[in-house]
């Protein structure tokens, strides 16, 4: 066996299958890209759905990739084991309808065993295979030539997700020796069993099934191919370590730690655990911002932040209780950078994050301290447990750690109710698992037009408008020489101007037809083969396979949407210029109407941004900059400076969008020839929609006029209403609002003027209660403030007094009631408040110097005056 890298296996596997005519597939990011039921991409095949449930055909169905994936279920489990992680690669190759079991057992075989590559030895080599699946299990041993002996059957050995491609697996098991037989029960010691000796490091899935929504299997109109080798894992085989966490992947990171923290990885299971939780999530963190993921209090922003407070709580088991995470980002970078270079690109933005989120949660970390504060003084008066639902709710709403609710419960004398908590995070798990089940599942595939492979030219960027022959009309999945019905049908012509909805560009929208038959085109979309499927309403006639027809595009709604299209270019850019590199595209959508950019930023922009960002794109139109697009091979756009919009992947020829060198990206969708075509640029929202996604809203051309003069109309009717000159408004509205203020005021003071002079003579009010002066009134007041303004008036005048007022605000009672200082140890005024609410029907309390309080009993606010003498006789 070789003595290899992290990073060369990795590229060892690759190269293996590129040798054997796989495409290379790359790395995808982090956040699914067009595929909402997805969390993270949570593993290699996660990003090939497409391939496997038959919506796009590949350009070759042999494919290999090293696939970076994120995994959320287990996070409390990591640290604690050998080789749980949040963030993992997954190496993999994949066919989709051309080879099968055999190939797929041969080409793991020689991988892992001949000597110009891993070089294990065969002899500790184990496999797994279903017990019905026989073809696996002839071919490990008459084509493999391995002895039944080291073939298990296991009945959970098929890969089944719901809906969708499934089928039997084989699992390759590597035997480490007798220095890993430490498991209990030894019952477990065999590979496939619970043990750290066999263990498993390859799942080779043989995808032969359809399962349907009946819940039905019928086998797949093309198997494919599905395999997965965890990095980390092989690596640990490989390098001979303990855990994945001693393997080159990770020692730096722990080197790092280790110096900010002057302990020793490996000086105890308890620091080791901390060291184990702090390089992965580091990992994981790190990956996900670079990717386009960012902090916040929900979806994946949630996991990001949950994932920095779990790292800051381990690290205080090292003794560190500053900010350090954000410096372990470099390091990361280094480890990885080669194959994964966006990290390093972005490291500087990264660290930013991090630190950021670090420095809120150690601040967040005293304001936990205060809620527990509040859960430890309820036990002490109850039964000195803390309920396992308030610690849930801690740690999950408030990033307090479990942990540390538990130590400082053991400290102040009380316990935490665990079975409870557990409950509780089963629960969240179950929920996540449900999620992450219905997430995975992919479609049925199907045959019709993933088997149509007739080109179909798309002339659309240099005319709206062609004459062609239909080549197929698909109804109900079907395939039919003739249609003429009412519900919508599939057509594919063999040239088509119509544009399919990609890139976010909206399709087109138009009309067919010839001398029999006319029909309208609703939608457009790409089938598996790449053919543009027209979508299409037949309004009168006959379509007919083999026909010629008129194809014509809505020309006026593709003017529009190729302004718009061009402007989110210019934006894009100026989004860059204004608020930094970091605003990557997240997601887009051109209409003819307006469109929607979405971006990656933590905080709202300011007007003042907004107005730069729109200043920018305007001054790119006024300035009328030609608009070049060409096709080019990918390094030479790179050399060009193109950006890549966030996720898409692209082939070796590229259509570059070069706006003057201002904004050069690769794009295939349709643009104006000359910036000056799109008029004007107007910002009409900016908004967060998610887990650190910023989203702007824009029109251009007769949109944003329309839009300017709804402005004007709005400013005309308040020049008309105020009596102004439109181009004075605004001086005439603040003439009006200072006027106001001062009529305010005047009358502000003319009202305390008579509540003071209603207030001198009290004489009616006032009473001497055993020595003591009350005073208690029913007063007119507007609210509990205004209330309170004339209790504060009574009170400045009146220091030796008790003095208790009542109002009628609304349809309810305001009480409030002040007892002077010095008489506070006889007669408090919460004990009087609480009295007085009761016989209002109401509720009511405070300091013993002054209380408020109200009720609904209206009719009762004289008797509620009068408790205050009846409480003073009682207690004085």
């Amino acid at each position: 066996m070789k003595n290899l890298t992290g990073n060369e296996v990795r590229q060892m596997f690759l190269d293996y299958f590129k040798a054997h005519d796989h495409m290379v597939e790359p790395s995808a990011p982090l956040v699914p890209i067009d595929d909402d039921s997805l969390l993270w991409i949570n593993s290699g095949v996660a990003t090939l759905k497409k391939y496997f449930d038959g919506r796009v055909v590949p350009k070759n169905p042999r494919i290999v990739n090293a696939q970076k994936a994120i995994r959320t279920n287990d996070i409390e489990n990591v640290g604690f084991t050998a080789r749980h992680h949040t963030f993992f690669e997954m190496l993999g190759n994949f066919s989709i309808g051309d080879y099968f079991k055999e190939e797929s057992i041969v080409r793991a075989w020689e991988f892992l065993t001949h000597k110009d590559w891993i070089g294990f030895d065969p002899d500790l080599l184990y496999v797994t295979v279903h017990p019905e699946d026989s073809d696996a299990l002839n071919i490990w041993k008459e084509v493999i030539g391995l002895d039944e002996s080291r073939i298990i059957r296991i009945e959970g050995n098929f890969w089944d997700i719901g809906e969708g491609p499934c089928g039997p697996n084989s699992e390759i098991f590597y035997d480490r020796g007798e220095d890993y037989d430490t498991v209990t029960p030894k019952e477990e010691m065999y590979p496939g069993g619970e043990n750290e000796r066999y263990l498993e490091i390859w799942n080779l899935v043989f995808s032969e099934f359809n399962h349907n929504k009946d819940g039905s299997y019928t086998p797949l109109p093309k198997q494919n191919i599905d395999t997965g080798m965890g990095l980390e894992r092989i690596v640990s085989v490989i390098q001979d370590a303990k855990t994945n966490f001693d393997t080159d992947l990770f020692t730096p990171i722990i080197g790092e730690v280790e110096k900010v923290s002057g302990k020793k990885y490996g000086e105890s299971a308890e620091l080791d655990t901390a060291f184990k939780v702090i390089s992965d999530h580091i990992r994981t963190v790190t990956f996900a911002i670079a990717d386009g993921a960012l902090p916040s209090n929900e979806g994946r922003g949630y996991v990001l932040r949950r994932l920095i407070r779990r790292a800051v709580r381990f690290s205080k088991d090292l003794n560190i209780d500053k900010a350090f995470m954000y410096n372990l980002v470099d390091v990361v970078g280094d480890v990885m950078g080669e194959f994964y270079p966006n990290v390093k690109e972005k490291a500087s933005f990264i660290k930013d994050v991090v630190k950021g989120e670090e420095e809120r949660f150690l601040a967040t970390l005293d304001d936990g301290i205060k809620i527990y504060q509040g859960l430890r003084d309820s036990a002490l008066k109850g039964d000195k447990t803390i309920a396992g639902t308030d610690a849930f709710k801690l740690y999950d709403t408030y990033g307090f750690p479990y942990e540390l609710t538990v130590e400082y419960a053991a400290l102040d004398g009380l316990t935490v109710d665990e079975a409870a908590f557990n409950e509780e995070m089963s629960a969240q798990k179950e929920r996540a698992r449900q999620a992450r089940k219905a997430g995975d599942s992919m479609q049925v595939q199907s045959e019709t037009f993933h088997s149509i492979t007739d080109a179909s030219v798309f002339t659309g960027y240099d005319s709206t408008k062609a004459e062609s022959r239909l080549l197929y009309i698909v109804s109900d999945d079907k395939v039919v020489n003739e249609y003429s019905g009412e519900e919508p049908v599939e057509v594919i012509f063999a040239e088509t101007p119509f544009y399919a909805e990609s890139g976010g560009q909206i399709a087109d929208t138009g009309i067919i037809s010839n001398e029999h038959v006319k029909a309208e085109v609703d939608y457009v979309y790409k089938a598996p083969n790449g053919q543009n499927v027209h979508v299409i309403r037949v309004v009168e006639g006959t379509l007919t396979a083999g026909a010629s027809y008129s194809l014509e595009v809505n020309r006026e709604k593709r003017n529009f949407v190729m302004k718009n299209h061009t402007a989110t270019h210019l934006m894009h850019q100026a989004l860059k210029d204004v608020v930094g590199e970091h605003a990557n595209q997240a997601g887009s959508l051109v209409q003819a109407e307006r469109l929607r950019f979405d971006f990656s930023h933590l905080e709202s922009l300011s007007k003042e941004q907004l107005t730069e960002i729109e200043n920018i794109v305007n001054e790119k139109i006024y300035a009328g900059l030609n608009v070049a697009i060409a096709e080019m091979p990918i390094a030479e756009a790179k050399a060009k400076g193109a950006m890549a919009l966030f996720g898409e992947k692209y082939g070796d020829v590229v259509r570059v969008v070069d706006i003057d060198q201002y904004s050069v990206e690769l794009c295939g969708g349709i643009h104006v020839r000359n910036t000056a075509d799109i008029g004007v640029f107007k910002i009409v929202s900016e908004s967060g929609i998610g887990a650190g996604i910023r989203r702007i809203e824009a029109v251009t051309s007769k949109y944003a006029i329309e839009l300017y003069k709804e402005y004007e109309t709005t400013v005309e009717n308040i020049a008309g209403t105020v009596k102004s000159k439109p181009g004075n408004v605004e001086h005439k509205i603040t003439q009006l609002l200072d006027e106001k203020k001062e009529l305010q005021d005047a009358y502000d003071k003319l009202k305390a003027e008579l509540q003071q002079s209603k207030l001198n003579d009290l004489s009616d009010a006032t009473v001497e209660v055993n020595g003591v002066r009350v005073i208690r009134k029913e007063v007119e007041a507007n609210d509990a403030k205004d209330l309170r303004a004339q209790m504060d008036l009574i009170k400045s005048q009146n220091q030796d007094s008790v003095v208790a007022l009542a109002a009628v605000t609304g349809d309810k009672v305001s009480l409030v009631v002040t007892v002077p200082k010095e008489l506070t140890s006889k007669v408090r005024a919460g004990d009087i408040m609480k009295g007085m609410a009761n016989i209002v029907d109401g509720k009511g309390g405070g300091r013993p110097d002054m209380a408020q309080g109200g009720g609904t009993n209206v009719e009762s606010i004289t008797a509620s005056l009068q408790f205050v003498d009846e409480y003073i006789k009682d207690f004085l």
